[in-house]
């Protein structure tokens, strides 16, 4: 039976990839942070079935290397991140701490323990940046936020550096936008999806937004999580672009999330004086400059051509879907919030 170490288990995709490794047969273990209580309700029947925790913090390199000896993994799984865009502005050194320097803790203590471990860093489409898109596995990196760099300096440092200095089977996802319910609501479109299910439901007045016309290449957590285990499958280590191939602005995510929930929006004004309204005239997204980015991204689209063709891996999932099942997903929370709030 192998054996893996799910670094930021409590996060979306730890979860999913806890999941789909449990049914594969797999003993999986998971790391985490001693602040990360509340997404422990979703771990709670994974646990049942398998999973045992291990808790400690991704900059304490003696904890690491405690756990990587005691669970002696197969396969570790770095997913674990300070993975707020808009939040590494204001905590540069945070990012830079648990993006950078976590993944050394992790990369150096297997390369002690057991080199022939294999790993998967979880990198990131922010590491192209301000990179015309498309972006493939060959495009520059132009990073614009501490969180773009702290991961783009552990990519070369950690995985690249540590495939040719000690040739460790380390690879890594670059990762497009990945979303799902589980998704954290300070995220934008988990941000939309639970807003405009409680605006339906008359438990909130409406939602407020950043910059509408940014466009990434969304996609579902839940398929990506294969693509993870298929890089560490692989004969030799490599890095791989992992995205849909499509492309669509937060205005849009707006639009197709209000039409999930039956409501049709109109856009009037322009600037931070837009607001999208329903079909009674009532505002229902507002603008503000405080949820603009300091530097943005304005475009990301992937390529995974190398992923389709190297690993056989594709999404399954289609935007539409994707907001449809954050929707409803997100509208039942918000009605069982509503009959909680009348008992």
């Amino acid at each position: 039976m192998k054996k893996a170490l799910i670094t930021g288990i409590t996060g979306q995709d730890g979860s999913y990839l806890a999941e789909f490794l449990l049914k594969k047969g797999y003993e999986v273990h998971g790391f985490m942070r001693r602040s990360s209580t509340e997404p422990l309700l979703r771990l709670q029947h994974l646990m049942s079935e398998g999973l045992t925790l291990h808790m400690g913090d991704l900059r304490d390199a003696p904890a690491i290397e405690r756990i990587i000896a005691k669970v002696s993994p197969d396969e570790i799984y770095n997913l674990a991140a300070q993975s707020d865009v808009g939040i590494s502005f204001q905590c540069p050194e945070e990012s830079f701490a648990t993006n950078y320097e976590g993944v050394g803790n992790i990369v150096t203590a297997a390369l002690l323990h057991d080199p022939s471990v294999r790993i998967y860093q979880a990198s990131t489409s922010e590491m192209f940046g301000k990179t015309n898109p498309p972006q493939h596995e060959q495009s520059p990196f132009q990073p614009v936020s501490p969180y773009g760099e702290a991961k783009l300096k552990a990519h070369e440092e950690y995985v690249v550096g540590y495939r040719k200095k000690h040739s460790m089977h380390v690879s890594a996802g670059i990762l497009f936008n990945h979303e799902s319910p589980r998704r954290g609501k300070h995220f934008v479109t988990r941000k939309i999806t639970h807003s405009l299910a409680k605006v339906v439901l008359g438990l909130q007045s409406h939602v407020t937004l950043g910059n509408l016309e940014a466009k990434r290449d969304w996609g579902f957590a839940g398929d990506y999580v294969e693509a993870m285990w298929l890089m560490l499958q692989q004969e030799k280590p490599d890095d791989y672009v992992i995205a849909t191939g499509e492309s669509h602005s937060v205005r849009e995510f707006v639009e197709s999330a209000a039409n999930a929930l039956g409501m049709a929006l109109t856009w009037e004004g322009t600037g931070l004086k837009e607001v999208g309204k329903d079909r009674h005239g009532n505002i229902v997204v507002r603008i503000d400059e405080k949820f603009y980015r300091p530097a943005e991204v304005d475009y990301l689209l992937g390529d995974a051509t190398k992923a389709k063709e190297k690993l056989g891996w594709s999404p399954r999932t289609t935007f539409q879907e994707l907001v449809d099942i954050m929707v409803a997903s997100d509208l039942r929370d918000a009605k069982y919030e509503e009959i909680k709030a009348k008992i």
